[in-house]
């Protein structure tokens, strides 16, 4: 079976659950990542001559195989892994966890247990690493990070430093350019790099983008951590990227070997520990033999511009960089002032991107890049500021940057565009002058709040709609122009307007706008031509190919696309595809890629031996129950069966109908004293015997005639349900019977159309649909809104309540004269 990656990560996540309670989650790390690793080492290297590393006899992933069960399992696990580690010089990075600790892994036939069900999870077929055919798509460093991000997530704050999230890497490595890199003999340097996620990004980015392989240079304190990086790399293709374990500030471990002094590189990414306390260990900051801190020497118990400076003096002087900090280090006094007045005077900064807040494991606090750029720093008149502060999503107790809130920093940044509310080019001169001085808090710049809905006083008074309020709507206006005019009229007074159609016409008037007409169906053109473009090289999938490839140029074509489109905001189109992405059709790719498309359309049958399987089979053939992941049955079904399909919902129809006639009889005379009430068995329920026994005892009987008559009509009903359903039951049958036959005759054209077209196709298609709702119910219900909230000004609502008033004294005067 091919691999799919939503199960490759929930099945190495289940390996989590055999260590749960010997040790803190922090720690699980240390052992599932590792064991990860050999996993995947061994079988590249069964399946390649050429595979970088050497996996020798007696330290593979099956001589730890032939341990489950062993009683001395936790011993000889060290020693396997040891002599992979020592054959690849990787002692320190793979053999730092102890599997022979009782304290975490328990003891006796406990331990034995733990680490035997362990391996068993990792043996499993579906983990197979030699049958992943989609090379260089990072199957593995994916799930790797997968963990990663997941280890960050339970180990709490005080342990989720050595992991940046994916999406900020990503932002990080494209906003520094180095997907513009001019030569393979450029290099990236990371002077924090905890598991090595921003140099990992930054070096795809340049392979995907020039096909340049440059060289990756990072260092660690922590000692694990620093081993997590070296997995981390050799997984992701980057197994000669060098990572040293050493304090940055203290101890910075690349020099030019020739002067003693730091080496500079041509790309710097980072995300040093935040407001660090400690930074000066081992430091004399006045006496730097580096010269960092030429600019002032940062407090002594804030690192933040500590850090920032070690990486101004690591780049060359056409060097570009990126580094992640809290916000304070934009506005903050004293010390810190002076070395920013310093930096933004040399042109260092070449922009600010404000992130969201609780992005961070280890900190929820908002934070910041700093892009970094020494080319042209002379020249430099502005710094480009970003506000990215809201677009994100909840996901479990952090936030999440989503695929669209990425490629919009992305794009905005690299393109200097400034939209309101969001970005602006923000001259020196402004940044400097007397009203800011040297203050770089984004606040200053960029006011990203919502403007506020205003309640009109005078409109509440008087009646009318405030003209600003209409006016506030211009960009609908603007495409759908006359549909104003058809909604409102001129008030009595001016700066007001009047609704022209009843409030509950307001929805019909503008969905029959011609204009309003014209926009949907042009929007949904760009679908059609989005569509037509992309149909072919969706069928045009075959083994070996690359989805990361596929979905980045689907996904791109599909923005330029809807860049076109009005009222609509491309970029949550263009997240709708990444969505689905995520969700079915990058597993369906993959199996695709993995076996072609007549493999993975075949139904896969389900073993019961998993009693915790979550499968739920789409059909059961006899007692063997298959899943169709590829094709569910229900598009076989809609193609080539919908005739079948009718008929068994009709008699599901007309089975309800009966069930609803039998309910409502048994509510008629089910009562105490009902017709129906002595038909009921010990459980109170009317079934076929209870009512036939009753039937039978009343029969004939001339003074039980009406319930007779009842009991009559109540049984007839539950044969012609029993009936009804039986019929209905054998059609499902035989309409099983003939998808299940149906999925060995598909032809691969067959099977392309039902997935391209009736599965991803006809989902997309859909999702762009609710766009255009979205839009409509947007303006729909602001007008509605504004002409509900001022549909009854004071005056006329005072005359009502004097009205009613009036009624009540009325009333209260009737009823006084009958008491009296």
């Amino acid at each position: 079976m091919p691999i799919k990656k939503s199960e490759l990560y929930s099945s190495i996540w289940k390996s989590c659950d055999e260590l749960r309670g010997g040790m803190d989650a922090s720690q699980y790390k240390d052992y599932v990542l590792v064991l990860l690793f050999v996993k995947y080492v061994s079988d590249k290297a069964a399946s390649q001559k050429d595979y970088d590393l050497e996996v020798p006899e007696g330290g593979s992933f099956a001589d730890l195989v032939k341990l489950k069960g062993d009683k001395d399992i936790g011993d000889k696990m060290n020693k396997v892994i040891g002599r992979l580690a020592e054959k690849n010089d990787l002692k320190g990075v793979i053999n730092v966890a102890d599997w022979n600790d009782s304290d975490k892994l328990g003891k006796g036939k406990d331990m034995v247990d733990r680490l035997s069900n362990l391996i068993s999870i990792f043996e499993k077929p579906e983990l197979d690493f030699r049958r992943n055919r989609a090379e260089g798509d990072d199957l593995l460093g994916d799930a790797y990070e997968y963990l990663m991000r997941h280890f960050a997530t339970e180990s709490g704050k005080s342990k989720g430093q050595f992991y940046t999230p994916a999406e900020v890497s990503r932002i990080m490595a494209k906003v520094i350019g180095v997907g513009s890199a001019s030569s393979s003999n450029q290099t990236i340097h990371d002077p924090t790099c905890g598991s090595g996620s921003l140099l990992i990004k930054a070096h795809d980015e340049a392979k995907s983008a020039t096909g340049f392989d440059l060289a990756l240079y990072g260092q660690e304190m922590d000692n694990a951590t620093r081993a997590l990086a070296r997995m981390n790399l050799i997984l992701h293709d980057c197994a000669f990227g060098e990572v040293w374990q050493d304090n940055t500030l203290s101890a910075p471990h690349f020099k030019d070997p020739k002067t003693g002094a730091l080496k500079t590189f041509d790309f710097v990414v980072a995300n040093p520990p935040f407001s660090t306390k400690s930074w000066t260990n081992g430091i004399d900051p006045a006496n730097d033999p580096y010269g960092r801190f030429a600019f002032g020497v940062p407090p002594k118990k804030n690192g933040d511009y500590a850090f920032l400076l070690h990486i101004l003096a690591c780049l060359k002087s056409t060097g570009k960089g990126a580094v992640i900090l809290p916000h304070g280090v934009l506005f903050r006094g004293g010390a810190e002032a002076t070395i920013r007045r310093e930096v933004v005077r040399r042109g260092y900064i070449k922009g600010i991107i404000g992130l969201p807040p609780n992005l961070f494991f280890g900190t929820g606090i908002p934070a910041c890049i700093l892009v970094l750029d020494k080319e042209g720093a002379a020249a430099r008149k502005g710094i480009f500021m970003i506000d990215a502060s809201k677009g994100f999503i909840k996901d479990g107790n952090k936030n999440r940057l989503r695929a669209q809130d990425i490629h919009k920093i992305v794009d905005v940044f690299n393109r200097q565009i400034e939209l309101p509310r969001y970005s602006r080019m923000v001259s020196l001169d402004e940044i400097s002058g007397p009203k800011n001085d040297f203050n770089l808090n984004l606040p200053r710049y960029i006011d990203s709040s919502e403007p506020e809905d205003i309640q009109d006083i005078d409109g509440h008074l008087r009646g009318g709609i405030p003209q600003r309020d209409l006016d506030a709507l211009e960009r609908y206006w603007k495409v759908f122009s006359g549909l104003r005019e058809a909604l409102f009229k001129e008030a009595s007074r001016p700066g007001y307007s009047e609704l022209k159609v009843a409030t509950a016409d307001i929805k019909t008037t503008i969905f029959g706008h011609t204009k309003f007409t014209a926009w949907s169906i042009q929007t949904q053109k760009l679908f059609v031509v989005w569509r037509a473009e992309s149909e072919p090289r969706l069928r045009a999938i075959k083994k070996g190919d690359k989805p990361k490839v596929l979905i980045d140029t689907l996904a791109e074509e599909l923005l330029a696309t809807f860049q076109k489109a009005r009222l609509l905001d491309p970029y949550d189109v263009y997240q709708h595809l990444m969505d689905y992405w995520a969700e079915v059709m990058q597993d369906d790719v993959y199996l695709i890629a993995s076996d072609g498309w007549r493999e993975a359309a075949k139904p896969r049958p389900i073993e019961d031996k998993d009693k915790k399987a979550k499968d739920k089979p789409d059909f059961t053939i006899g007692k063997q129950k298959f899943k169709a992941e590829l094709i569910p049955a229900s598009l076989l079904i809609a193609r080539y069966f919908a005739a079948e399909q009718a008929a068994i919902e009709k008699l599901e129809s007309e089975a309800a109908a009966v069930t609803q006639a039998m309910e409502e009889l048994a509510e008629e005379h089910g009562g105490e004293d009902g017709l129906l009430a002595e038909a009921r068995n010990d459980k109170e329920k009317l079934t076929k015997a209870s009512v036939s026994a009753r039937l039978r005892h009343v029969k004939n009987d001339p003074d039980a005639a009406d319930e007779e008559k009842v009991l009559v009509a109540y049984l007839a009903l539950i044969d012609k349900e029993a009936a009804t359903n039986a019929k209905a039951n054998a059609a499902q049958e035989e309409l099983t019977a003939k998808v299940a036959a149906k999925y060995g005759t598909l032809t691969e054209d067959d099977i392309k159309t039902l997935v391209v077209e009736d599965k991803w196709l006809a989902a997309l298609e859909a999702s762009v649909t609710g766009e255009l709702d979205r839009v409509s119910q947007s303006l729909t219900g602001r007008v509605r809104e504004l002409a509900e909230r001022y549909a009854s000004p004071l005056p006329s609502l005072t005359a009502e309540l004097s009205t009613l008033a009036a009624r009540v004294d009325e009333h209260l005067k009737k009823m006084g004269a009958i008491w009296n």
